[in-house]
């Protein structure tokens, strides 16, 4: 087995209470190298067609990379993958924090849950030793008590605890598992999956550290980060990942009244360095990182905001604040710790709220749907009633709780036009009509809207830019305009986003400044692997392939990948200056991305590339499910 890794999945069936221990080949583990790689082999691999998300055969898949646990900034992260059940299609959410590198710690590179308990119970897993235990006292509290509750009952407050909140238990579509109670595997519904095998927590603790190939390399790319870090990161540790809002605003790409507008006039109010001035008490880091971006905040009346829940970062100040029209920054705070106490993301949250505040001022939802409450944009009590609400699937947080997509077929009346989603899945916080790639990125996401494994254009129309500097060694050598969807665009697109899912799969945070090929070099010295920039991009590719397969066998097509018409429309308000998406253009460049991956011009991956990935088998899966392939 090769140094960075144990060598060791546990798998675990609540159905049956059996555990058994694998040890997978290191040609497994170069292949797929950990995170997204692992869970899309093993559900590709093992879930039949069809499968129910919230049913007993889906499977939950918890993944660490080979830079997981070791003490190298960004290092702390691991992945969660199932069928997830808010769009149909794969899902994964990927968390920072300290569980994942405690994961690693156990002995363990990853665990599968399958089956369902029938009593709540939580997972012990503790120096490659697994416990099933019962969690009935635990079941609907909030996070921060069972946190405690678990630490004070396995008698070490260094354990590291993922779970789910009442809003997983409740099976809301979009439910969160929450790590270390402040840090959030938030898309795809991970939570919900989780809730639905009766699964409240697993507890970890772990004194293994995996080998490392060459310690005083790894040692010397740690330091490079750690001196330079406020030269490369300053602004990130300083006022937190909030501190592009007032930006985003000023350039009208920061999505405002649910993407209605692209500028907000409080924008000022609740960006990072007013929550920097105001609210913020304290900074915390993720295992071993140097960069100490995460906020922890604390208000006095009327909201009592309570610290233990942390703090809001960027997307949850535009989701809760600006896409509501909500301008109040300790509301926001107080509408984060609910989220973080329930185990709700609280992108999907905040869509889904500004969402039901666009219909009711259009007339589509009134006071009697709400209960009352006056569910218009700037209302910062209706905001805060709704997510408990949602979390509680009471009232019109019942309808909502199902996601934008449903809730918007069950409304009728045209309210889709509002809904803002891709495949079932609510958009994140960037505006599509200042990044152009980045919208062609969320129609083809294989978990629907994402802005992780995706392009941000602003990043690379600038010579001398830190991102486009680095792009260099991918053979993008001029810049590109952020409205540009030519050829261009799209090598530097197809290029970046297949790196964007080896970073999912290595296990390493993107905001460290890392780039290219410094990860590579963590990876050799890691590993003791001779890999490449090459190999590594292209494991990034064979993972976006494996995702789009399993989604073809889902039943997903071309017409999936698409984008709320809202985006090739221009903004309600006047300032913002570019043009909106051109639906020629954006069909064009979708289909170019199709065959620039290796795809047919409906999405399905050919035979032919799926033998040059080394996905060979997946043909075979492929005909079972009697999906043909070109």
């Amino acid at each position: 087995m090769p140094p960075g890794y144990n060598g060791k999945i546990l798998r675990i069936n609540l159905s049956t209470g059996s555990r058994s221990v694998e040890e997978p080949s290191e040609v497994f583990y170069r292949t797929y190298f950990g995170g997204r790689g692992f869970n899309a082999y093993f559900l590709m691999k093992e879930l039949k067609p069809g499968v129910d998300p919230l049913g007993p055969d889906n499977k939950l898949i918890f993944s660490t990379g080979p830079i997981t646990g070791h003490p190298v900034s960004g290092n702390g992260r691991n992945s969660v993958g199932a069928k997830s059940p808010l769009t149909g299609a794969y899902g994964e959410g990927d968390v920072g924090g300290f569980w994942g590198a405690e994961l690693k710690h156990t002995g363990f590179d990853a665990i599968i849950v399958e089956g369902k308990s029938p009593a709540p119970v939580y997972l012990w897993v503790h120096n490659g030793e697994a416990e099933v235990r019962d969690a009935a006292r635990l079941w609907g509290l909030d996070t921060a008590p069972v946190n405690d509750a678990l630490q004070a009952e396995l008698g070490d407050k260094q354990l590291k605890v993922a779970q789910v909140g009442p809003a997983g238990e409740r099976l809301v579509r979009f439910a969160a598992i929450m790590n270390d109670v402040t840090r959030a595997v938030g898309r795809t519904g991970m939570g919900a999956v989780m809730g639905s095998k009766n699964l409240k927590a697993i507890a970890v603790r772990g004194r293994k550290t995996p080998p490392v190939a060459d310690r005083e390399a790894m040692r010397a790319q740690a330091k490079w980060l750690s001196d330079n870090m406020m030269e490369l990161n300053g602004g990130l540790h300083t006022h937190g990942t909030d501190d592009g809002l007032i930006g985003l605003s000023i350039t009208g790409g920061l999505p405002t009244r649910n993407f209605q507008e692209g500028t907000f006039e409080r924008a000022e109010d609740i960006t990072g360095s007013t929550m920097t001035k105001t609210i913020l008490t304290g900074r915390h880091t993720c295992y071993a990182c140097a960069v100490i971006c995460k906020r922890i905040v604390k208000t006095g009346p009327p909201y009592n905001v309570d610290p233990a829940y942390g703090g809001p970062e960027y997307e949850t100040c535009a989701a809760l604040g600006s896409c509501c029209g909500i301008g109040d920054l300790e509301a926001i705070a107080m509408g984060n710790q609910r989220c973080n106490a329930m185990g709700l993301d609280t992108i999907s949250t905040g869509t889904v709220i500004a969402f039901a505040m666009e219909c009711f001022e259009k007339g589509l939802l009134t006071r009697e749907d709400t209960g009352g409450l006056e569910l218009r944009f700037g209302n910062a009590e209706a905001m805060l009633q709704t997510i408990e609400l949602i979390g509680k699937r009471r009232g019109i947080g019942d309808l909502l709780a199902e996601g934008v997509a449903r809730a918007a077929r069950q409304i009728g009346r045209g309210a889709e036009q509002f809904a803002m989603h891709v495949k079932g899945q609510e958009l994140p916080m960037h505006e599509p009509r200042i990044k152009h790639g980045l919208g062609l990125g969320y129609s083809v996401s294989p978990t629907g809207a994402d802005h992780v494994h995706n392009l941000h254009d602003t990043d690379y129309e600038v010579e001398g830019s830190p991102r486009f500097e680095a792009a260099k060694s991918l053979g993008i050598l001029e810049p590109v305009p952020f409205n540009d969807l030519g050829p261009e665009k799209l090598r530097l697109f197809i290029y970046h986003v297949n790196w964007q899912s080896l970073m999912n799969c290595v296990g390493l945070c993107i905001f460290p400044a890392w780039r290219y090929l410094r990860t590579v070099e963590l990876v050799r010295s890691i590993t003791g692997w001779n890999t490449s920039l090459f190999e590594m991009v292209k494991v990034g590719e064979r993972m976006n392939t494996l995702c789009r397969a399993f989604n073809v066998r889902e039943g997903f097509s071309a017409a999936d990948d698409t984008l709320p018409e809202r985006f090739f429309q221009p903004f309600a308000d006047t300032k913002p200056t570019t043009a909106p998406l051109d639906r020629r253009v954006w069909e064009q460049a979708k289909l170019a991305y199709y065959y620039g991956m290796g795809w047919d011009e409906n999405g399905v991956p050919t035979r032919d590339k799926l033998g040059e990935l080394n996905l060979e088998w997946v043909i075979e899966e492929m005909e079972k499910a009697a999906i043909p392939l070109p």
